[in-house]
C-alpha cells in the first residue's frame, strides 16, 4: 500500500509508519517506558473508580426500575399502544410507565 504525499510522490505505508513513529519518539510523544510506568501506577485506581462508578449507575438504574413500576396503567392503554405502534407488550408498557401513564406522550415518543 502507498501513501501519496504533498508533493505528488507517493512512499510505501510501511515507510510511513516507521518515519511517524520515530517522529514521535524524537518528540517525546511515544514512549513505551513511561507508558508501562503510568499504567501500572494508575492501574489499580483507575479499576477502582471504573468499578465505583458501574456500581452507582446500576444502583441508579434499579431506583429508576422501582419508581417506573410504581406508576400504575391501564390494559387497554397496553393494547392501544400494542396494535397501534406494533411493539411488544413490555415496550408499551415500559413507554407508558416512563411517561406516567399517558398514552399521547407515549405515542408520541415511540414515533420520534
Amino acid at each position: 500500500m502507498w501513501i501519496k504525499q504533498k508533493g505528488g510522490s507517493a512512499t510505501p505505508l510501511k515507510k510511513q509508519r516507521k518515519k511517524t513513529i520515530k517522529e514521535f519518539r524524537n518528540a517525546g510523544l511515544c514512549s513505551h517506558t513511561e507508558k508501562k510506568e503510568i499504567l501500572s501506577s494508575d492501574l489499580e485506581t483507575t479499576m477502582s473508580v471504573i468499578g465505583d462508578r458501574r456500581s452507582q449507575e446500576q444502583k441508579a438504574k434499579q431506583e429508576r426500575e422501582k419508581e417506573l413500576a410504581k406508576v400504575t396503567i391501564k390494559k387497554e392503554d397496553v393494547e392501544v399502544i400494542m396494535n397501534e405502534m406494533e411493539i411488544s407488550r413490555s415496550a408499551a408498557e415500559r413507554s407508558l410507565r416512563e411517561h406516567l401513564g399517558n398514552v399521547v406522550e407515549a405515542l408520541i415518543a415511540l414515533t420520534d
